[in-house]
């Protein structure tokens, strides 16, 4: 069902936690499945320093989580609002066509946070 990239970052996730000073927080849910995906984002001098998820959700869900950490950490925050829950989906690999909701929730998480850091720094 899995390939191995996505079966990698479900088995070893990375970054996953909260930061506890974020910049910014975004929560993004899928009524449909019940996933939740929340993501905690460091900015510092227009850099994503730190980027870490929580998630309840399935296996897809914490593959794209991870993934997306790895696809924002050290980017600028223009450069990671150019993440899209497509970028997320072919970083992994692709996944099947009835857990691609998932990676929408990834992309939509981290927007959200980068809103919430915008909106806590006059910056909207």
């Amino acid at each position: 069902m899995y390939n191995e990239t996505v079966l990698s970052h479900f088995q070893n996730p990375q970054n996953v936690g909260e930061i506890p000073d974020a910049s910014g927080v975004g929560e993004v849910g899928n009524v449909i499945c019940g996933d939740i995906l929340r993501v905690y984002i460091k900015v510092k001098d227009n850099v994503l320093e730190d980027v870490k998820f929580m998630t309840y959700g399935c296996g897809a869900a914490v593959a794209s989580g991870s993934m997306l950490t790895v696809l924002a950490k050290g980017k600028t925050v223009e450069e990671a609002l150019q993440i899209t829950n497509r970028t997320v989906a072919e970083a992994l690999g692709g996944l099947p066509p009835q857990k691609k909701h998932c990676s929408n929730l990834a992309a939509d998480a981290l927007h959200k946070a980068i809103e919430d850091w915008r909106r806590k720094n006059g910056r909207e």
